[in-house]
C-alpha cells in the first residue's frame, strides 16, 4: 500500500498569515526540493544531516519566488518515515500557491487527507490508535478533550491494549501446540493461570468500555438544555453563561421560537448549552414547533437546567404547578440530572428563598437548587460548578486511560464478548479447539484498535476525517 509518490500539501491553515508551511514527503522530498532551492551557503541540500534548517530562496527558471527556510528530516527519523522536507515561506497565499505549483511541475503530486498520518502507520511511526489521536489533537479545543488526545497520541491505550494481546497471544500459542499433540492428551497452557488472565483481561476491558461514557462527552462538549416557561430569562441565562449577548432578549414572552446553540468551556471540560423556546400552551403555528424541539433537545442532553421566575412563586398556586411541571420532566427523563434554577434571585427576599428552597429541596429529592441573577450575574459561577459535578473527572486527574473513539469502543465490546466465551469455555472444560477460536477473534478485536488487524476500506474512512498536510 506504501506509495512511492513524492506528496506535498499546505501544513498550516490555509489562507494568509506570518509564515506558511509547506510539507513533502517521499523518496524524491529531497531530490526536487534541491531542484528550485538555492542555499545562501551554495551546500547541496542531499549531503546535509538530517534534522537541519537551511536560509535560502526558491527559484523557478531563474525567478526568485521567496526566501524561505528549509528544513531536512531523513527517513527513517521523520514523522512519516519518509524523507520529509518542510519549507517555510512568507505566509502570502499568491506565494503559497506559487511554490506548490512549482514543486507540482517538479514531480510532487498533492496529498490527500491525512495521508501523511497514513504513511507514518504504514512505516510503522504510529499504530492505528495513536494515529487517529492525531487528528484528535488537532480538534481538541478544551483541556481534557487536549489531554486525553495527547495520553493516547503517546500511545498510553496501545500499550494497555498491546499488553494484553501479548499475554493472550502467548495463551493462545500453547493452545494451538496442545491441538498438535491432541492424540497425547497433554496440556501445555496452565488452566489456571489462563483463567486469572482472562478474568483480568476482562477487568480492564470492562473499565476501559466504562470510561466511554466519560471520554465520549468530553470529546463532544456535554449537551446542555436550558428549559422553562416563557420570559423567565432563559436567554439572558445563556448570554451571561457565555459573557455575551448570543441571544435576543426581550419582555415579549416567545422571543426565542428556535433553539440557540454555543459551547464555553468551564475547569477544561466543553460544555454545549442549547436556549429552547419557552413551554406552554399556544395556538402560534412557528412557537409550536420552536417547543416541539425543546423536547426534541432535552431528550439529546445530557444536564437539563430547569429555569424559573423567581419573582412568579408569589402567584397562589405557582409553585405548586412549577412542581407538578419538574416531575413531569423527571418522570419523563428519569436518567437525565435535573438542575432547578431560581432566576431574579436580587429582587426576592431572604424568607422567600428559604422557603421555596425547602419546597423543592424536597420535590427535587437532592440539594441541586440554585438561585441566581442573570441579568446581574449572580450565581452563575455556583451553577458552573454545579455542572462540572456532573462530570466524572477521576480518571482523567489520575491520568487514566479513556476511551473517546467510537471504533475502538466497538471493538472493545466485540472482544470482552469473546473473552467472556472463552471464559464460560475453560469453566465449562470445552475442548481446545473451540477455545481458540474464540481466543482468535478476541485477538482479531485488539488487532482491529492498533492496526494489526486492517483493509483499505478501513483506513480510507479514518484517514478521509483528517486535514490535508497532516
Amino acid at each position: 500500500m506504501i506509495s512511492q509518490e513524492t506528496i506535498i500539501a499546505l501544513a498550516s491553515p490555509s489562507g494568509a498569515g506570518a509564515i506558511a508551511v509547506i510539507r513533502l514527503s517521499g523518496t524524491g522530498a529531497l531530490t526536487i526540493a534541491e531542484q528550485v532551492f538555492q542555499s545562501v551557503s551554495g551546500k547541496s541540500l542531499s549531503k546535509q544531516k538530517t534534522h537541519t534548517i537551511h536560509l535560502g530562496h526558491i527559484v523557478d527558471d531563474g525567478k526568485v519566488l521567496d526566501q524561505v527556510l528549509l528544513s531536512i528530516f531523513k527517513n527513517p527519523h521523520s514523522y512519516t518515515g519518509e524523507d520529509v522536507v518542510e519549507i517555510s515561506c512568507h505566509g502570502s497565499t499568491y506565494i503559497q500557491q506559487q511554490i506548490i505549483q512549482l514543486l507540482l511541475r517538479k514531480g510532487c503530486r498533492m496529498a490527500q487527507a491525512g495521508e501523511f498520518t497514513l504513511r507514518a502507520f504504514l512505516n510503522g511511526k504510529l499504530d492505528l490508535s495513536q494515529a487517529e489521536a492525531v487528528a484528535d489533537l488537532i480538534s481538541s479545543d478544551n483541556e481534557a478533550s487536549h489531554q486525553i488526545a495527547l495520553q493516547q497520541m503517546r500511545g498510553g491505550f496501545s500499550n494497555e491494549i498491546a499488553k494484553l494481546r501479548e499475554e493472550l497471544l502467548n495463551f493462545a500459542s500453547l493452545i494451538e501446540l496442545e491441538l498438535d499433540f491432541a492424540e497425547e492428551d497433554v496440556e501445555f497452557a496452565d488452566r489456571t493461570q489462563f483463567s486469572e488472565l482472562l478474568t483480568r483481561i476482562e477487568f480492564v476491558l470492562k473499565r476501559l468500555i466504562d470510561s466511554f461514557a466519560v471520554g465520549n462527552v468530553i470529546k463532544n462538549g456535554i449537551p446542555v438544555a436550558i428549559v422553562g416557561e416563557p420570559n423567565v430569562g432563559k436567554s439572558t441565562l445563556l448570554n451571561a453563561l457565555l459573557n455575551e449577548e448570543r441571544a435576543i432578549v426581550s419582555e415579549i414572552a416567545g422571543t426565542t421560537r428556535d433553539t440557540i446553540e454555543d459551547e464555553l468551556v468551564i475547569g477544561g471540560i466543553g460544555f454545549r448549552f442549547i436556549d429552547t423556546a419557552g413551554i406552554r400552551e399556544t395556538k402560534d403555528v412557528v412557537e409550536s414547533i420552536g417547543i416541539k424541539k425543546t423536547f426534541e433537545k432535552i431528550e439529546q442532553a445530557q444536564v437539563v437546567l430547569y429555569l424559573i421566575d423567581g419573582c412568579q412563586l408569589s402567584i397562589v398556586g405557582k409553585l405548586e404547578n412549577l412542581i407538578i411541571e419538574i416531575n413531569k420532566t423527571k418522570n419523563q427523563f428519569p436518567q437525565k440530572p435535573i438542575i432547578i434554577v431560581i432566576n431574579k434571585k436580587d429582587l426576592i427576599s431572604d424568607d422567600v428563598v428559604s422557603t421555596i428552597n425547602k419546597k423543592l429541596t424536597t420535590v427535587n429529592g437532592e440539594p441541586t437548587t440554585i438561585f441566581i441573577s442573570a441579568k446581574n450575574n449572580i450565581g452563575i459561577d455556583e451553577l458552573k460548578n454545579q455542572l462540572l459535578s456532573f462530570v466524572n473527572t477521576g480518571a482523567l486527574r489520575n491520568n487514566e486511560t479513556i476511551v473517546t473513539n467510537t471504533r475502538h469502543y466497538d471493538s472493545l465490546l466485540k472482544a470482552l464478548e469473546e473473552i467472556q466465551k472463552v471464559k464460560f469455555g475453560l469453566q465449562s472444560n470445552v475442548s481446545s479447539d473451540l477455545m481458540a477460536i474464540d481466543i482468535k477473534q478476541a485477538l482479531y478485536y485488539f488487532g482491529e484498535i492498533t492496526g494489526e488487524v486492517t483493509n483499505d476500506e478501513l483506513l480510507g474512512n479514518i484517514f478521509a476525517n483528517f486535514c490535508i498536510g497532516k
